[in-house]
């Protein structure tokens, strides 16, 4: 598949695997948004390791990681949103803020 395909299967199924995590951090009371780049990069990292629709879950599963460990402890009401940065590995990059400012 191409990049836009897998960028596809991430988001449009009903049970696709961001709107997975939506509802989770949604369960925390938090709310997470996933940039164009983002989506993007993680398709490019699928193709790279030729793993396809199936790689993907995996691939997500170790860019959110740490941020999933953490979730239960941190403040409610926050919004955090996953670059391509992030993606790459800049765990420093991720946003975290105030949701009702956003």
């Amino acid at each position: 598949l191409h990049e836009e395909a897998l960028v596809q299967v991430l988001t449009e199924p009903r049970n696709a695997l961001v709107r997975q995590y939506k509802k989770m951090f949604e369960m925390e009371e938090c709310s997470l948004e996933f940039t164009e780049g983002a989506l993007r990069e993680i398709a490019k990292l699928a193709r790279l390791r030729k793993t396809g629709a199936r790689g993907l879950r995996s691939i997500l599963e170790q860019v959110m990681f740490e941020l999933m460990f953490e979730l239960p402890e941190l403040e409610r009401g926050q919004k955090f949103v996953i670059t391509e940065e992030i993606v790459k590995g800049d765990r420093k990059s991720i946003h975290r803020g105030d949701s009702a400012a956003a």
